[in-house]
């Protein structure tokens, strides 16, 4: 195992053409219809975001239709998630995500015998309120790009995983000391979930200017 480095602009192309080239993606007896759900995942540092937002115009541009979905938009109501306390980094990890909901009202709905109609969004993260955002119908060929933190192992039905990886002593580092507390959750997660072999695609993001792909 190795770490190859990369551009911004090569790693996007590299996941896109993961992409493309899925099993998922020549699942339908015609390969346009192949239904593709994405997810990256990073802590907030490393812009789990701004790569899934990068890989949208380009799988645009090569035919396929491309909705960006935000795990925070699934968050449980606050009531739930903050349960235990909102420095408590065990609901941090556990309690914070709607797996149940994701599952429903996007993953499961646009996968195999799902109903083919997606929601947005469910929940503002800052207002705790419901979004209304309207169900949309999911086109011939789409890919679900989903973009989180502590997202791998928590059961969300997606075909390819890409998990940006840092050390903790990086970690550690960038975090300001009001979020210290995360820490713990973090290095639970990597004990736990070992994201780095769990992830489909590990992508090394100790130096955010010098990415660097891990090649099996």
């Amino acid at each position: 195992m190795r770490a190859e480095p990369v551009t911004e602009a090569v790693l996007v192309e590299r996941v896109v053409d993961l992409v493309l080239g899925s099993r998922a993606s020549r699942s339908a007896r015609d390969p346009a219809r192949g239904v593709v759900r994405v997810l990256v995942d990073g802590h907030p540092t490393t812009h789990p975001e701004a790569l899934a937002d990068a890989l949208v115009a380009p799988l645009r541009a090569a035919g396929r239709p491309a909705a960006r979905i935000r795990v925070a938009d699934f968050w449980r109501p606050a009531s739930l998630r903050l349960e235990r306390g909102r420095e408590d980094p065990d609901a941090l990890l556990d309690d914070r995500i709607d797996v149940s909901g994701l599952n429903r009202e996007v993953l499961d709905a646009v996968g195999p015998g799902g109903s083919g109609r997606y929601l947005p969004s469910l929940r503002d993260p800052v207002t705790d309120r419901a979004t209304r955002a309207g169900y949309v119908e999911a086109e011939p060929g789409l890919v679900v790009v989903l973009a989180g933190s502590l997202a791998l192992g928590r059961g969300l039905a997606t075909d390819l995983a890409v998990h940006l990886a840092v050390r903790p002593a990086t970690l550690e580092r960038r975090t300001a000391p009001d979020d210290a507390w995360s820490l713990a959750a973090y290095a639970r997660y990597e004990q736990e979930t070992r994201p780095q072999e769990v992830a489909d695609v590990v992508v090394r993001v100790d130096d955010a200017r010098r990415p660097a792909m891990v090649v099996r």
